[in-house]
């Protein structure tokens, strides 16, 4: 298991782009779990003689139509943000392994059943059925991470099926069967973790996307509602002062860009790192 570690890391930074999303990503976590140490301000305070201020030694980012310190929010609907993301991530990464390992393992009708289903939510675009379930829904951070999550649910289910349907023909899997361990014991303890990889690199990738589904959900006003800090409804507001004001929307637009960009790059580098074709000797 160590040297499997090893090898993997050997390879990964060999990826110096992934190196610099990893890297990035640790920063921008680090800023957002140290807010409250690195900004004087709250996030909800106002102060109307201070609005619109451009950046400068006192509001570095400057301030929003309400006099908030920017950089404030950014840091703070940071935190929801990738909060979002992860939570998302989690729970349409069980419950999708969770389908995609039973579909694929027992295939037959169950197979077929699981996945039409999943069919049925492909047929609809990700973003188009998270706007659906949240405005159903309503706003909240909770409510927001179930929408992402259960339009995220089929891609997960999809790679486990893949990946347990060929994991399932090796030889060694044959010859657990024949020794008559339980079918259980042979689905988690051999299967399983051998199907990881694909679920690790969609995992992160997942995160961004989820960043993004709910930045946009914010944006269009059915996913976390103002006073609460969070990039996407950060947008939405600034894009009324967008000609006056410009940097109210370019901070929290560049926090969404660079956050994604680091979680892209670090799965391309963790799937380039887990293919044995990429691995030297």
């Amino acid at each position: 298991m160590l040297s499997s570690n090893q090898d993997f890391w050997r390879q990964f930074k060999k990826n110096k782009l992934a190196l610099v999303g990893l890297i990035l990503l640790g920063i921008m976590v680090l800023l957002c779990i140290l807010a409250p140490f690195i900004t004087p301000y709250d996030y909800s305070q106002q102060a109307l003689v201070d609005r619109f201020q451009p950046p400068n030694s006192n509001h570095l980012l400057g301030t929003d139509e309400f006099g908030r310190d920017i950089l404030t929010r950014i840091l703070y609907g940071g935190r929801i943000s990738f909060l979002i993301g992860l939570g998302s991530m989690a729970v349409s990464l069980v419950i999708g392994t969770i389908l995609g390992a039973l579909s694929g393992f027992f295939e037959g009708p169950l197979d077929t059943i699981i996945m039409r289903i999943m069919d049925i939510f492909l047929s609809i675009p990700q973003l188009v059925l998270a706007i659906a379930i949240a405005a159903a829904l309503g706003g909240g951070i909770g409510n927001v991470i179930l929408a992402v999550s259960i339009s995220s649910i089929p891609n997960y289910a999809r790679i486990m099926r893949g990946s347990v349907l060929s994991v399932k023909k090796q030889e060694y899997i044959e010859a657990a069967q024949i020794t008559g361990i339980g079918l259980g014991r042979i689905l988690f303890a051999h299967i399983l973790p051998n199907c990881l990889g694909p679920l690790i690199v969609q995992a992160t990738i997942g995160v961004g996307v989820s960043i993004l589904s709910a930045a946009s959900l914010s944006f269009i006003g059915v996913g976390i509602t103002p006073p609460t800090p969070e990039w996407g409804a950060m947008l939405s507001t600034g894009r009324a002062y967008i000609r006056d004001y410009p940097h109210m929307t370019l901070f929290p637009g560049l926090a969404i860009a660079l956050s994604i960009f680091a979680l892209n790059v670090l799965g391309d580098g963790i799937r380039d790192a887990f293919d044995p074709k990429q691995r030297r000797a």
